[in-house]
């Protein structure tokens, strides 16, 4: 069986101009990082306004498992088989990060023949866009402490420094550090720390960013810090924010690159579902939807995290909802939420599979809450046997829900036919009544808990001191309208990554809350979730290699 990297090896691309014109984008708006890369000028916008937008279908799936769902893979290959149907479609997803790259997860560019290419960079340094998140956040932060150290005229309060520096790497020794050592002229001693890139508030900034205008403010909103008497400082009050939005300039346009079988795709700027909002820029969606029929979007982790933030949070602020949601599944993964160990999932067990499958029906049920109908795909796998299939099929027929089996790895479009013709299907005889599922003036804990009982399950949630008196200081300071970007794990639907399945009788534990002003964010941080990340004991970094005439080996 060829890996990943090796099927990518082999594919014919075309020249990037081409993929373009495929698209609909004049080459006048390309900015060419060489061949089979570019930016799309932002000034493309002028010409496409008025222009009806095409039907949105968003990808999601179950709660993770190590045994695999294959979400950009069925996204990617969704939307070759789209078009290999003759309709005009352009799939969307977020750029990888180097942490998971290099470490336990891997890539994020699809796999088999189902990705999007060049893989090696697009999941490596691909447009230098995280990079560019990387610079500005840091500017802040060296900004902050030099303001300190230079006689600190808006009255910073170092213990009350609410701006963490950020890396683009799993490093669990940078999660808690003290600066400033090293005597008077290096600053203050102080407590600190690092987020991964993907968590910094500037990443959610730059996805929900609409213009460049819109951009600056939001940078301009961030809270770097707090006065003794509490009182907020902004990377505005700093004077930041310009400079911080020149760094972000080319990072805020869309990156426009292929599918294996030359289709356009937008990839584009990479928050984490699970500490962050978990979708790709409303730039690259809004371009799509006036350029395809039919776009194909993807949100991260299950539906419990990408999906209900892109429905509560994306979708409000780009002015667009889903047409159809897919929701990814495989029987090795409702097996492994049905009790079986990971190295068992290739044994039959069709008992496993239907304890498993509460999983699958909450996530159905919670965006039939959001009024937009679901068509599950399942991901099919060599080791699933027919039994296994028919029991999946006649749960799902009970459940009265479409669905369709998959083979976009081993068969690219191909592989994807069954499923698009069931998301035309959808698209022709359902009507979406999108509605969130909480109103944006609601009291922040009322939010909070609308999430927590309706998405997740549980009977209700529980506060530290902390995270209860961050809440009430947050809605004095007015942001009582803010979003709500829940930090949890993405393997339960629990905040305990233990509870598999379709766990009952638990409850949300909220331990602190992070405001992030910017993008209008409060973040309840829940359970054991943490923003820097660590190496496993065997990181993927160990496989990842260079030959001797350039050739990138290892990734996946």
């Amino acid at each position: 069986m060829k890996s990943d990297i090796e099927i990518a090896h082999e594919a014919k691309l075309e020249d990037i101009r081409e993929i373009a014109k495929k698209a609909g984008i004049s080459e006048g708006y390309l900015e060419l990082y060489g061949n089979y890369k570019a930016k799309v000028n932002l000034s493309i916008f002028d010409e496409l306004e008025g222009k009806q937008d095409g039907k949105l279908i968003l990808v999601t799936a179950i709660n993770p498992t190590p045994a695999g769902e294959g979400k950009t893979t069925t996204s990617i290959g969704l939307s070759m088989a789209l078009n290999r149907l003759g309709k005009k479609s352009i799939v969307t997803l977020r750029e990888p990060s180097l942490g998971p790259v290099f470490g336990i997860k891997g890539g994020a560019a699809g796999g088999g023949y189902s990705q999007v290419l060049p893989m090696e960079d697009i999941n490596l340094h691909f447009t230098g866009d995280f990079h560019a998140v990387n610079s500005a956040h840091n500017l802040l932060s060296a900004m902050i402490d030099n303001h300190i150290h230079q006689g600190n005229e808006l009255g910073i309060d170092a213990r009350r420094i609410a701006w963490r520096r950020a890396i683009d790497m799993n490093d669990r020794a940078l999660r808690s550090i003290v600066v400033g050592l090293g005597g008077v002229s290096n600053g203050f001693p102080r407590e600190d720390g690092f987020d991964i890139t993907p968590a910094s508030e500037i990443m959610a900034i730059l996805g929900l960013s609409l213009n460049y205008r819109d951009l600056k403010e939001r940078l301009g909103n961030i809270i770097a810090a707090y006065t003794r008497k509490r009182e907020p400082i902004t990377a505005k009050d700093l004077k930041a924010n310009g400079a911080m939005a020149a760094l972000l300039r080319d990072a805020l346009k869309p990156n426009l690159v292929q599918t294996i079988e030359n289709t356009p795709a937008f990839v584009h700027i990479g928050p984490f579902g699970n500490i962050a909002h978990g979708t790709n820029s409303i730039l690259a969606t809004k371009l799509s939807l006036k350029l395809a029929e039919i776009t194909v979007t993807e949100a991260g982790f299950g539906a419990d995290l990408g999906a209900e933030k892109f429905l509560n949070i994306v979708s409000r602020i780009g002015g667009f909802s889903p047409d159809v949601t897919v929701i990814v599944a495989s029987i090795r993964a409702l097996k492994f939420h049905g009790g079986v160990p990971k190295d068992q999932l290739a044994e039959e067990n069709v008992e496993a599979l239907e304890r498993g499958f509460g999983n699958l029906e909450k996530h159905i049920e919670n965006i039939a809450k959001f009024g937009i109908p679901s068509v599950v795909a399942i991901n099919r796998f060599p080791t699933d046997t027919y039994a296994e299939i028919k029991k999946l099929s006649e749960l799902l027929e009970k459940k009265g829900v479409r669905f369709a089996l998959s083979e976009v790895w081993a068969k690219g479009s191909e592989g994807g036919v069954e499923l698009a013709e069931k998301v035309l299907d959808a698209l022709e005889n359902e009507k979406p009544n999108y509605r969130p599922i909480y109103e944006i003036d609601m009291p922040l804990k009322e939010k909070i808990e609308r999430i927590a009982k309706e998405i997740y399950g549980a009977d209700g949630v529980e506060y530290t001191s902390k995270a209860l008196k961050a809440l009430e200081r947050y809605e004095k300071m007015g942001f009582r309208n803010a979003y709500i970007c829940m930090a949890k794990t993405q393997y339960s639907l629990s905040d305990n990554p233990k509870l598999l399945g379709r766990p009952t009788g638990f409850k949300i534990n909220v331990r602190e809350v992070r405001l992030a002003a910017g993008s209008r964010f409060v973040i309840p941080i829940t359970g054991d979730i943490m923003t820097m990340p660590g190496l496993p004991k065997v990181p993927a970094a160990v496989n990842v290699d260079l030959t001797d005439d350039g050739e990138i080996l290892g990734v996946f």
